[in-house]
């Protein structure tokens, strides 16, 4: 079911976007990813630059992977930034840049890519979220709001495309083992005073089970999600 598919992953050059390419670049996919600098990870993905929440850019950097690998069969939306301030000190700017990259980009790339998909009645989009996405947390509020939108979206895609062989997914991980994860620790230690240790516990203990999320576990999800013909499925990781 994956192999020769052709697969593209916004964000696909750290963290998660790069778990999941290699992923399914393991499983026989044709990778494109997509990033704002593209750098060379020593895979042999394509690789295109582009900013996902500028339709033009990602447009573009689309047509790219299409010249490079073909139709595009499988979307990841992963694409995404995470800022933190009380609501009084998150100006226009930060939101817009939130909003932008991580719900307008999954809203391009999605409507970007349908039409293929629909033609050839296959077509897998798996859209990265967060658990902030379902319960909301302090100090993230446009981060919480892009994430409900990608939720929202996904659900409203699911239900437009149901019976088409167009499958929509969201996965919502927990605090996950990434550099932006390892940003909020440094932003709780230097808040609070605590060691980093102590706040990887904290932010592990707001996850469900208590522990971190591992990027092998997204990987797993997304190739389960790519092989079978489940829809509108919201998983959180860590699993309870």
């Amino acid at each position: 079911m994956i192999a020769g598919k052709h697969a593209v992953v916004t964000g696909g050059a750290r963290g998660i976007g790069l778990a999941i390419a290699r992923a399914l670049k393991s499983e026989g996919a044709k990778v494109s990813v997509i990033s704002r600098s593209a750098p060379d990870t020593g895979d042999a993905f394509f690789r295109a630059r582009a900013d996902v929440s500028n339709e033009a850019s990602i447009a573009g950097a689309l047509d790219e992977c299409r010249a490079a690998n073909g139709p595009i069969e499988i979307l990841v939306n992963n694409s995404g930034i995470a800022e933190g301030a009380p609501l009084k000190r998150t100006d226009k700017a930060m939101w817009d840049r939130i909003i932008g990259t991580n719900l307008t980009g999954t809203y391009l790339c999605s409507r970007l890519v349908i039409e293929a998909m629909l033609d050839a009645r296959w077509g897998r989009i798996i859209n990265i979220a967060s658990i902030a996405g379902l319960y909301g947390a302090p100090y993230i509020s446009a981060y919480t709001a892009s994430k409900h939108g990608v939720i929202g979206f996904t659900r409203a895609l699911c239900a437009e495309l149901e019976g088409t062989g167009v499958t929509v997914n969201v996965i919502c991980p927990g605090y996950t083992e990434t550099d932006m994860m390892e940003q909020a620790v440094e932003n709780i230690v230097r808040r609070t005073g605590i060691d980093a240790q102590q706040a990887r516990l904290q932010l592990a203990q707001t996850n469900p089970g208590g522990r971190l999320v591992t990027l092998e576990e997204i990987a797993q999800t997304a190739l389960a999600l790519c092989r079978n013909a489940d829809t509108g499925r919201e998983i959180v990781l860590p699993q309870a």
